[in-house]
C-alpha cells in the first residue's frame, strides 16, 4: 500500500478476531506511518487477551485483544469497524464522545440504526458503505446510469449475489446499495420498489420494480451482478471479490480521507470522489 497521511497514524480494529478483522490488522501493519492502536472483541470472546498479531497469523505485536472499547477509542484517531449492528452503534457514540473517524462496513442495520449512526455523525466524522472497493462504488455510478437511461416501463432490474455460508444477513450491504444507486437512477424509493422474496404464485412480474436474488455457499467472498432485462436484450454489470484485503485497503483509504473533514456522515463515493 502506498503511505497513508502521516496525521492519521492510531487505528483501533473492531471484530478483531473476525476475518475482516484480521484482514484489516494486517492491511495496517503492512502500511507505513500505520499503528494499530487497539484491538476490539465483543464480550466474553476467546481472542481477548490475546496478542492481535498472533490471531491475525503475523505474529506478535504487543497489541492484546480487549473488549473495552471506551479505553481501547482513548488517544486513537481512527476505528476501523466490520463488526454487528448493535456493537456498530455503540462504537458510534464512542466514536463522537472521542471526536474520532468511524469507518462502518457493518451491513444489516435497521432504519433506526441508521438514525442513531447519523446522529452521532453530527460530532464524529463517520464513512460508513455497503462496500469499501473501488470496484463495487465505481459499479454503483454504471448501475444509476444505466437505470437512468433505461425506461422502467421496457427494462426490469434484477440484483444478483453471492457470498459464503457464514454471512448472516441477506440481501447483502453491497447488493443494497447497488438497489440503491437503481432505485436513485429511477428517482424512485427502493424500499417501497424492492423484492427481496419471491415464493410460489408470485404472480407476473411489478413494472418498476427492483428484485434481489441471494445465494449462499462455500467461501465465496462477494460476486455481484445487475441484470437489466428487456423483451429483447439483456444488459449484466458484474463484480467479484477475490481478496478481502481490496474492502481492508478501501477501509483504511476512507479512513485517511476523513481524517481532516467536518463531522458528518460519508459514503466511498465521496471519498472516492465518484458521483
Amino acid at each position: 500500500m502506498t503511505e497513508t497521511n502521516t496525521n492519521m497514524k492510531l487505528v483501533v480494529v473492531a471484530g478483531a478476531a473476525g476475518r475482516m478483522g484480521q484482514t484489516i490488522i494486517r492491511a495496517v501493519q503492512s502500511t507505513p506511518g500505520l499503528k494499530l492502536h487497539a484491538a476490539i472483541e465483543r464480550e466474553g470472546s476467546s481472542a481477548t487477551g490475546k496478542d492481535a498479531g498472533e490471531i491475525a497469523g503475523i505474529g506478535p505485536i504487543g497489541v492484546p485483544v480487549t473488549n473495552d472499547p471506551l479505553k481501547a477509542f482513548l488517544d486513537a484517531h481512527a476505528v476501523i469497524d466490520f463488526t454487528t449492528p448493535a456493537s456498530t452503534i455503540e462504537f458510534a457514540a464512542l466514536a463522537a464522545q472521542a471526536r474520532i473517524v468511524h469507518v462502518i462496513g457493518t451491513t444489516g442495520c435497521s432504519e433506526e440504526d441508521e438514525d442513531k449512526i447519523r446522529a452521532a455523525s453530527r460530532h464524529a466524522r463517520i464513512v460508513k458503505s455497503g462496500n469499501m472497493s473501488l470496484g463495487v462504488n465505481l459499479l454503483g455510478v454504471l448501475v444509476r446510469r444505466a437505470a437512468a437511461a433505461l425506461a422502467a416501463a421496457d427494462w426490469d432490474i434484477e440484483v444478483l449475489e453471492m457470498h459464503h455460508n457464514k454471512k448472516v444477513d441477506a440481501p447483502s450491504g453491497t447488493a443494497l446499495l447497488l438497489g440503491a444507486e437503481a432505485a436513485k437512477g429511477r428517482g424512485i424509493d427502493l424500499l417501497a420498489n424492492a423484492v427481496k422474496v419471491r415464493d410460489g404464485h408470485t404472480g407476473p412480474r411489478e413494472a418498476g420494480s427492483i428484485g434481489f436474488a441471494t445465494l449462499r455457499g462455500g467461501g465465496v467472498i462477494g460476486d455481484h451482478s445487475v441484470i437489466l432485462a428487456s423483451d429483447s436484450e439483456m444488459v449484466t454489470l458484474s463484480h467479484r471479490a477475490s481478496d478481502r484485503s481490496l474492502f481492508a485497503k478501501g477501509a483504511l483509504k476512507a479512513a485517511e480521507w476523513a481524517y481532516d473533514k467536518k463531522p458528518g456522515l460519508y459514503d466511498m463515493l465521496d471519498v472516492l470522489g465518484l458521483d
